[in-house]
């Protein structure tokens, strides 16, 4: 069974100009059933996230004044977001969708959140539109439960997963690969387990083939026994803040080489969505949508 974590609170009520590409969140959930792809007894909402799940991985003073909107001008400008009660429900059960998306992973092979992948989340603050790290708490849950032993997070936004770089920095049962833009956000790189930056409009070839290498070298030398993929759809030619040059048929044959390395190598997997910013919604929706088409027709 392919389980899909989706809230209605996923497409969160901001002012119009932090609005775009909420919309994908509704419109993603639609279009994979519309096309039958997945059916309604695919998705679940998720629970309510326990506090002591947040703990593992943030600090007890960055929580207290997130949960209680004590951040200070700077830092919610810093998050990109205007700061709610809302806003802050939302991550918490993101990051909770994450999690049951992983005891889901690890009964059937495979589970996928609409939302989540927020990576730019540090244990001690918030950047990037990204509060708390939704895939750092549950990778941090699986850990402690001992229901895992060493987790690969395969990080393949745009963006540099910074936030998750840093939370598992040292630590030997987490490794952080990302594969990202050089030249873009965040100025100032954090180092992960492998980093893999690329120049401004690098295409199809030269990114899969480089995807292709270090999938290789890190199931070899790490040996998983899960991952987590963010799978941001930012990477492709069309997007705002890309800065790559990908197709479509690119990123999902990107997707491909990543569930399909899960899946031969019999290495549950959970995916977030994570960022994508092109000017049409159609080509968004549809990027995502393929994330789901390649699992289906691989783990299915």
């Amino acid at each position: 069974m392919f389980k899909v974590a989706w809230s209605p609170i996923y497409k969160l009520d901001l002012p119009p100009k932090h609005r775009f590409p909420m919309e994908k969140y509704e419109l993603l959930p639609k279009q994979l059933i519309y096309e039958g792809t997945l059916n309604e007894s695919n998705f679940f909402e998720p629970g309510t996230l326990d506090e002591k799940d947040i703990l593992r991985v943030h600090s007890p003073n960055y929580w207290s004044k997130l949960e209680n909107q004590l951040l200070t001008k700077a830092e919610i400008r810093r998050t990109g977001f205007p700061l709610s009660k809302q806003l802050i429900i939302r991550e918490t059960v993101i990051a909770k969708g994450t999690i049951e998306c992983s005891l889901y992973a690890l009964k059937y092979g495979v589970s996928m959140n609409i939302a989540g992948g927020t990576h730019h989340a540090y244990p001690d603050r918030g950047e990037g539109f990204c509060l708390l790290n939704d895939i750092g708490i549950a990778a941090s849950y699986l850990l402690e439960k001992k229901l895992v032993k060493k987790v690969l997070v395969i990080d393949l936004d745009v963006h540099q997963g910074n936030g998750t770089a840093s939370m598992f920095k040292g630590n030997k049962e987490v490794f952080t690969l990302s594969i990202h833009g050089e030249n873009n956000y965040p100025l100032k790189k954090e180092l992960s387990d492998l980093d893999v930056a690329l120049p401004d409009h690098t295409g199809d070839s030269f990114y899969l083939e480089k995807l292709y290498k270090s999938l290789e070298f890190v199931f070899n030398e790490f040996s998983p026994d899960f991952v987590y993929y963010q799978s941001g759809v930012d990477v492709l030619r069309s997007d705002k803040l890309g800065r790559l040059g990908m197709s479509i048929d690119g990123c999902r044959k990107r997707d491909h080489l990543v569930l399909n390395k899960c899946y031969s190598h019999s290495v549950p997997l959970v995916a977030c969505m994570g960022g994508g910013y092109s000017e049409k919604i159609s080509i968004i929706v549809d990027a995502h949508a393929n994330t789901y088409r390649e699992a289906v027709s691989i783990f299915f």
